[in-house]
């Protein structure tokens, strides 16, 4: 059991190093081509940055696959199934349609129809949902018909979601990869814990999938130096989705019975292939909830639903006083909180802990967003304990004059402009930040207090 978990290792690490080696040279190229799309009023970023990040995603994906073909323990995946190379065409289909979208600014309609067609020919060659099973009903066979809307739909909606969450530095690569991990532990345990083979190729999807984020990370997070862009979000939507899809609509619950005594008890005490359906959901549960708000919000102002704003909830998280990657860990928070408690839920259905576990996590969680309401400050004698946020400032021209009595110090750099700053107790408050001082890479500098202090309306054709 040791030998196929360090080829799943060596394929991910291989993978990573792809992408990670490849983002580079990939930077320069778009730049070079001009794939840096102008700053539009809801973007958090304040200077032109390259796109195309998804080339060298798609690069550390072929290179997964072409190593895994040549592992001993994973070469079955490649001779008893075509799924890898229908997730290979159909992934370099929904790429090309990306690239370009990323350099020109393609259709939204184009865009959809090529997501469709991509989740079509993974259908042709295979990879597609035969059949349903549900909890305390048993396994329910769809048509011809049904299964390629089933699976249409499915690659469609992931697609979109992972594209639609990725709105800071880091945020969908990051979400992506802790849905993928659990999604591993999942099939991987499926695969070699009731020797289910039919689970293997979705444990690779999720291994390579886990490398391609891995290995891109570390040039997006904040402040990022490329996009991923379309190009690369569309891509990592359709290799999550193709890994729900293998297991759903290959592995049948009728291989459980000799655990559990009978279909109806396997699929209602394991739920064994209809958590797959469940885990792509971690990665469009926080983006569906923020397109609910945003619809309500828009139309309680009077304005189209689709009229593009500053109100989502990775600008609102800015906005009440969290720093940019402090908003991004916050949201890997919840994404990690939903993707491991439903894997947990599904090892564990019959126990009540895990619900406790995840109330628990879900209290936590609530606490850290209210965390810049509050800034709690330390006594003096431990101001060198602690970080800067949370000391009590010292006068330093004369001791003797109580802090609240000195004038605010002199701004500078973007705050220098406000001369009349007030004084005496309103100098206490601390002058937040303005957005828009741009880092040295093209992402925005935030600082631990920012706020938006522009809601300007925004123009929803740019």
């Amino acid at each position: 059991m040791g030998q196929p978990v360090r080829d799943y290792l060596l394929t991910l690490c291989v993978t990573a190093a792809v992408t990670y080696l490849l983002t580079g040279p990939v930077r320069k190229f778009a730049i070079a081509v001009g794939a840096m799309p102008a700053i539009r009023a809801r973007d958090v970023h304040r200077e032109p940055t390259p796109r195309l990040g998804g080339i060298a995603m798609f690069g550390g994906l072929c290179a997964g696959l072409i190593v895994a073909d040549h592992l001993f323990n994973l070469q079955g995946v490649f001779e008893l199934s075509n799924e890898p190379r229908a997730l290979l065409s159909g992934a370099a289909l929904i790429w090309l349609i990306g690239v370009l979208d990323d350099k020109f600014e393609i259709d939204a309609l184009i865009k959809l129809g090529g997501q469709m067609i991509a989740a079509a020919v993974m259908v042709i060659q295979g990879l597609t949902i035969l059949w349903l099973p549900i909890p305390g009903v048993g396994t329910v066979a769809l048509t011809q018909w049904q299964g390629t809307l089933l699976t249409v739909a499915l690659v469609v909606i992931t697609i979109n979601a992972v594209n639609f969450v990725d709105g800071l530095d880091g945020l969908a690569a990051g979400m992506v990869c802790i849905a993928s991990t659990a999604f591993f532990l999942y099939a991987y345990r499926l695969w070699m814990g009731y020797g289910i083979e039919a689970a293997a190729p979705a444990t690779l999807f999720a291994a390579i999938l886990m490398g391609m984020c891995l290995g891109f990370m570390p040039h997006n997070m904040h402040p990022a130096r490329i996009f991923m862009g379309d190009s690369g979000s569309m891509l990592i939507g359709l290799v999550l989705a193709a890994g729900a899809i293998s297991i759903t609509g290959q592995v049948d619950p009728d291989l459980m019975k000799i655990f559990e005594g009978s279909e109806r008890e396997a699929t209602h005490a394991l739920l064994p292939v209809f958590i797959p359906l469940v885990l792509p959901l971690t990665i469009i549960a926080i983006p569906a909830a923020d397109l609910v708000l945003a619809i309500v919000r828009r139309t309680w102002n009077g304005q189209s639903p689709f009229a593009a704003d500053r109100g989502h909830l990775h600008h609102r998280l800015l906005e009440i006083g969290h720093s940019h990657s402090r908003a991004v860990l916050i949201m890997y928070f919840w994404s990690a909180l939903i993707a491991f408690g439903a894997v947990g839920y599904s090892v564990h259905s019959a126990s009540s802990w895990i619900v406790f576990v995840i109330i628990a996590a879900s209290a936590v969680g609530l606490v850290l967003l209210l965390m810049p309401r509050f800034t709690p400050r330390a006594p003096h004698w431990a101001n060198r304990f602690v970080p800067p946020r949370y000391r009590h400032r010292v006068a330093e021209e004369d001791p003797a004059v109580p802090y609240e009595e000195k004038p605010a110090p002199a701004a500078s750099g973007a705050q220098q402009g406000s001369a009349d700053a007030p004084m005496g107790e309103e100098a206490v408050e601390r002058a937040p930040v303005a957005v828009g001082v741009s880092g040295v890479n093209g992402a925005t500098a935030i600082g631990p207090r920012s706020r938006f202090l522009d809601r300007r309306s925004i123009d929803s054709s740019r």
